[in-house]
């Protein structure tokens, strides 16, 4: 009597159905951010501080030629941080834990890997803040109303458009996080810089308007940084940067800070 011997299965046999497609990365980085809670609390305190924001400037400013769709945006320039350590954090997390060997292991395409979760945040920060900036609108109509004000939503340009380009700036802003996140590992480090990138240089950068003409080239440079493109971008009327200009240079930052990042990525060890 012979023993039934079974065909070895082949490498491809094996790997059926298992390998790593790029979707499949995805929806692996979309269940580790979800299913973290400072997610969830930052998502929560963008939301409270652009509503709440946003509600105070309608109450405050009533004067001719106030646009209520201002009152709406104005708050991005606080929830840019939560939006930039959001995305610093979501990278930084799995370095501190060690997460990111198992990232790594299950899809050595660095680029891939870096790709899937620059992908993830980004869409995440903006669905999110397009739904928080529109509850910020139906507030606002709220409190203006007795005013005999409105948001002109007949007008796209005036009303739609702001939002989603505050919702595409505050993606943006997040991804300038996760490239920190890749390029520092650190979860100090990447706030830090993302902070000052976002928040601190442009301080610094108005301090020089009162030093004369000699200096004048660190207000326009100034004008280049992440935050001021975005301002320029949402309310393009009687900005320092024309439109198309300002659109441009968000991206530069998103995707020069993403090169740098798998730069880093594809030559360091995890």
């Amino acid at each position: 009597m012979t023993a039934t011997q079974t065909a070895p299965r082949t490498r491809a046999q094996v790997d059926s159905g298992r390998r790593l497609t790029f979707l499949r990365a995805v929806r692996g980085e979309w269940i580790k951010l979800a299913t973290l809670r400072s997610t969830w609390w930052s998502i929560g305190l963008a939301a409270v501080l652009t509503i709440g924001i946003a509600v105070l400037i309608a109450q405050a400013i009533d004067m001719p030629g106030f646009d209520p769709i201002q009152a709406v945006v104005m708050p991005i320039q606080f929830t840019m941080l939560l939006a930039g350590i959001l995305g610093a954090i979501a990278v930084t997390g799995e370095y501190s834990t060690g997460m990111i060997r198992s990232t790594l292991a299950a899809n050595p395409r660095r680029g891939s890997a870096l790709l899937a979760k620059a992908l993830v945040v980004a869409l995440f920060l903006f669905v999110s803040s397009l739904v928080i900036f529109s509850a910020a609108a139906v507030a606002v109509s709220a409190v203006v109303a007795p005013r005999d004000q409105t948001i002109d939503w007949g007008d796209p340009a005036a009303s739609l458009l702001p939002i989603v380009v505050s919702s595409l700036s505050m993606a943006v802003f997040a991804l300038i996080g996760v490239a920190f996140g890749f390029i520092l590992r650190s979860g100090a480090g990447a706030i830090a810089a993302t902070v000052g990138l976002l928040f601190v240089l442009p301080i610094v950068a108005n301090f020089f308007a009162l030093a004369g003409e000699a200096w004048a080239w660190v207000i326009d440079a100034a004008a280049y940084l992440p935050v001021a493109a975005a301002q320029s971008a949402i309310l393009p009327d009687g900005a320092t940067l024309d439109e198309p200009v300002a659109f441009l240079t968000l991206g530069a930052w998103a995707v020069g800070g993403l090169v740098v990042a798998w730069i880093v990525v594809r030559t360091r060890d995890a």
